[in-house]
């Protein structure tokens, strides 16, 4: 299968030839669906809290804080093109010279055009295109709407004007303050301040691409000191990329690899599910992890973060019990009656379906049992209400040992053509928001290797297309999907509020992101 000039670049990139091999199978073979079992809801795999029960959650979080070494984990590699997916398609069909927007939107159906045109000064970078756009034409003044909505559009993301559209999505003036816009990465600085920093510190790690380390730095070096002086917090901010070696491989849909015009294998990003090898080199107690994109000005923050603060005070209770059960474990003093405390700890507040013959079990085997059971990384995931299509998010999974588990499954892993899952998921009423915090350390104070915890079967075949032609990719397991399969997971709901991504420019526009 690979030529000596293969193997030599898969020894080059870090991996085994057994690895490659094993991608390239696993494409063939098409990708596992998951085996759903009926969707989690309110009693049945998530959690809802009462107003006082989250004020004691917080409580609760809050006198416990500086005791822990606490970090935000923000994926934040993704790039900023695919919100200007509308305004590229206006850039190339619109005829500036012929028709007005209106025309342009009847035509091709293109309604967020008129949207952002409308909303033009509304937008936190419209000050810094518009200074950008009148430098660069000296008629501007004299251009008719339509045409200065085409020109600010055509300066704001191609390379001879600002070049948004090369920006990673972090880097992107995000809200419009009265002292000017900030981007999403100040504002997560900024965010961290309001539950994930202790003792002064706040640890933050992003990961990015390399092509875009060195412009995170200058934000970073414009930022800080001016955050840390206002708001008397120390940041501590790190940066990592996805690792070369968690590429994969692509087939064509002739199922043979395809290559690069050099001959070369072409190697992909392997989705998010690669950042679980960033995230297993952290060394933290507890770990928040949100996307670069679901960020909100800072007034309306300040309500949402005690959502954060709610789920990791679950996270924090939880973990204390599992570990002095384990501790427990260790010193070998529990009776029957103490296996039978520590089952229904497992069952009720971490998810975990205990198996049949437990009570059948010798005390030696009960502990052996417990103890693999109790001693897991362990996560507290945020579940909004689902208001729109169900798709992907909590639910109870058998795996292919038979075993039952509380997942969040992407859409992609359903087998939406089964119609027993598809009845499955149209009975879902929450969605993931990728909103969570994690405890990646043991009973003992040892961090956990994640890579252990991993459901290679979740893996995610997706059609992709490069240069020009149709191929077959392949993405590890998704970070907070397989690669956490095997992790003790405790979901909780949360108000939609708490949801802001923007996937669109326009999403920019909801009152979330705007400055009243």
């Amino acid at each position: 299968m690979f030529t000596e000039k293969d193997l030599q670049q898969i020894k080059n990139k870090g991996i085994t030839v057994k690895l490659v091999e094993a991608q390239v199978n696993r494409i063939k073979n098409g990708m596992s669906y998951s085996n759903l079992v009926e969707a989690a809801n309110i009693g049945n795999g998530i959690e809802k809290y009462s107003e006082q029960e989250m004020r004691d959650l917080i409580d609760f979080y809050e006198t416990e804080q500086n005791n822990y070494n606490i970090i935000k984990f923000v994926p934040a590699s993704g790039a900023a093109s695919r919100m200007f997916k509308f305004l590229f398609q206006f850039l190339n069909d619109f005829d500036v010279s012929n028709e007005s927007i209106d025309d342009y939107v009847n035509r091709s159906g293109n309604k967020l055009i008129k949207t952002f045109s409308d909303c033009l000064n509304q937008f936190p970078f419209y000050e810094e295109v518009l200074n950008e756009v009148k430098s660069q034409t000296p008629n501007f003044k004299n251009l008719s709407k339509d045409e200065a909505c085409y020109k600010f559009v055509h300066t704001m993301l191609l390379e001879n004007g600002l070049n948004y559209s090369f920006l990673p999505k972090g880097l992107l003036p995000f809200h419009q303050y009265k002292t000017g816009s900030v981007t999403a990465f100040r504002e997560h600085l900024l965010e961290s301040t309001l539950y994930a920093s202790s003792n002064g510190i706040s640890n933050l790690h992003f990961t990015v691409s390399e092509i875009h380390h060195s412009y995170f730095n200058t934000e970073l070096n414009k930022v800080k000191s001016g955050l840390e002086n206002s708001i008397g917090t120390t940041f501590n901010v790190s940066f990592s990329y996805q690792k070369a070696e968690t590429e994969t491989l692509a087939l064509t849909t002739d199922n043979e690899i395809y290559r690069n015009d050099d001959g070369s294998i072409l190697f992909r990003p392997a989705g998010h599910g690669a950042l679980l090898e960033n995230l297993n080199d952290l060394d933290n107690d507890v770990v928040f992890i949100k996307n670069i994109d679901n960020i909100v000005v800072f007034d309306k923050n300040k309500k949402i973060s005690d959502y954060k603060k709610m789920i990791a005070g679950v996270l924090l209770k939880a973990q204390n019990q599992a570990f002095a059960y384990l501790e427990d474990l260790d010193n070998k003093t529990i009776t029957e009656e103490d296996t039978i405390d520590m089952a229904l700890f497992l069952s009720k507040t971490l998810n975990v379906p205990i198996t049949e013959n437990f009570d059948d079990l010798s005390l030696e085997k009960k502990i052996i049992y417990l103890k693999n059971k109790l001693n897991r990384p362990m996560r507290v995931c945020a579940m909004v209400k689902n208001e729109g299509e169900p798709g992907g998010g909590p639910f109870w999974v058998k795996d292919i040992n038979g075993e039952i588990s509380l997942q969040i499954v992407e859409f992609a892993q359903i087998d939406i053509d089964n119609k027993q899952q598809a009845d499955i998921v149209k009975n879902a009423t929450h969605f993931n928001p990728t909103d969570l915090v994690c405890g990646i350390k043991n009973y003992k104070g040892k961090k956990f290797d994640l890579m252990n915890y991993v459901d290679p079967e979740a893996a995610f075949i997706t059609m992709k297309t490069q240069n020009g032609v149709d191929i077959q990719a392949l993405e590890l397991p998704g970070l907070w999907n397989g690669s956490m399969a095997h992790w003790n997971s405790i979901f909780v709901e949360v108000p939609v509020e708490t949801f802001n991504p923007v996937k669109t420019v326009n999403d920019l526009l909801k009152p979330a992101h705007q400055v009243l």
